[in-house]
């Protein structure tokens, strides 16, 4: 265990400190009918339009249904095969593509960036902005899945919209896309690979996902799942044509039920690398998720009993019943949602067109999976900053 965890009961009472807590009873996943019954409750007090949900235990899909719609307008239901978008779930499998490349010795998570590509990154248009900033050399894999690089998420948030470093890269956690993005790089122009296809040879083919892409195609566009906003307004589902590592994914909710099951049994990957894919990498201490520079400097000890660190590609916890870890994906018209139980071996998957879903995701979490200690002030500060 790395030591900035605290793993003792003296500075922290034992109510706070769920890893010093006696383990719990097993709480019983419910039956179809009782979730149905719950979503469809939730769903109508807080008018989310559409949502689709997927529960995992073990090798097992236990339940996977879509309720709603997935066009209000055109009164179109959201369907078990609906392409949604995946929104930064991309990243998480991503990550777990990445350490299968370390696992053959392709790539080294601790080796920098500028020893795989065949130039400087500066060099390559969409990254000059860096070619003064000698700091893009210290980029490892490692820190880019952990989120370490000292870049923006998103390069649009700069007031130039140029990416510049704002701290040494490995020295604090600020989540950043742009990233992902230059991994997608490293591994596309130092590997001579392309993410696409190896995201579908390596994980959406052998897991079975027929339905899912990092770039759009054709076929999806008979069964689209158009977004809503919080406040119920529409937006047509955009095509992106652009594969990027951090967020391009079209998926659809059983190909998603497939995929963590897969992520969740640790298939395609050794057992050390799929335990160094959840292992927390670095603390994390800032007040809430976003927005991501400015919460850098605004600490937190409310992350600290939880243990709340970054994996790779994820984020990671100490919940009641031992270590846990999570993948969301949001845009203003998407709330998605992934928690895993790794001692438990389970899984509630979450899919939303209407991002008013993310209201109800801490009731149909404790639902489905019980008491998990899931930071929801962090993701969602706005809306569940009352939350323990």
């Amino acid at each position: 265990m790395p030591n900035w965890i605290t793993t003792t009961c003296t500075l922290f009472s034992c109510a706070a400190l769920f890893a010093c807590q006696t383990p719990r009873h097993r709480h019983s996943l419910p039956s179809s009918p009782s979730l149905d019954a719950r979503i469809e409750t939730l769903m109508t007090r807080d008018d989310v339009k559409g949502l689709a949900v997927a529960v995992i235990e073990g090798d097992e899909i236990l339940h996977v249904r879509a309720y709603g719609a997935r066009n209000v307008e055109r009164g179109l239901p959201l369907e078990n095969d609906t392409i949604m978008y995946g929104a930064s779930l991309t990243k998480a499998a991503f990550g777990y593509m990445v350490l299968q490349l370390v696992d053959e010795g392709r790539l080294d998570l601790d080796r920098t960036i500028d020893r795989y590509l065949p130039k400087p990154l500066p060099e390559y248009p969409w990254w000059q902005s860096l070619q003064d900033d000698p700091e893009w050399r210290a980029l490892t894999p490692r820190i880019i899945l952990s989120h370490r690089t000292g870049l923006n998420n998103l390069r649009y948030f700069e007031p130039d919209q140029n990416l510049t470093f704002h701290f040494k890269p490995g020295a604090s956690y600020a989540y950043s896309g742009e990233g992902i993005n230059i991994l997608q790089a490293v591994l596309e122009e130092g590997l001579g690979l392309d993410v696409k296809q190896e995201m579908r040879k390596r994980l959406f083919d052998p897991l079975d996902m027929p339905n899912t892409s990092l770039q759009w195609r054709e076929d999806f566009a008979d069964n689209l799942a158009d977004g809503y906003a919080m406040d119920g307004s529409f937006e047509p589902h955009d095509e992106r044509s652009f594969v990027s590592a951090s967020g391009s994914m079209d998926t659809t909710i059983a190909d998603q039920a497939r995929l963590w099951r897969g992520l969740l049994s640790g298939e395609g990957l050794s057992p050390e690398l799929r335990t160094e894919w959840v292992r927390p990498q670095f603390p994390i201490r800032t007040l809430q998720k976003f927005p991501t520079l400015p919460m850098r400097d605004t600490q937190t000890d409310r992350a600290e009993p939880i243990e709340l660190a970054a994996g790779l590609g994820l984020m990671t916890w100490q919940g009641p019943t031992g270590r846990n870890f999570a993948k969301g994906g949001h845009n203003d018209w998407t709330g998605n949602l992934v928690i895993c139980q790794e001692t438990e071996r389970r899984c509630l998957v979450m899919l939303a067109n209407s991002v008013r879903a993310e209201i109800i995701f801490p009731e149909i979490a404790e639902f489905v999976l019980g008491e998990t200690g899931y930071p929801w002030w962090w993701i969602y500060p706005a809306l569940h900053n009352d939350r323990p």
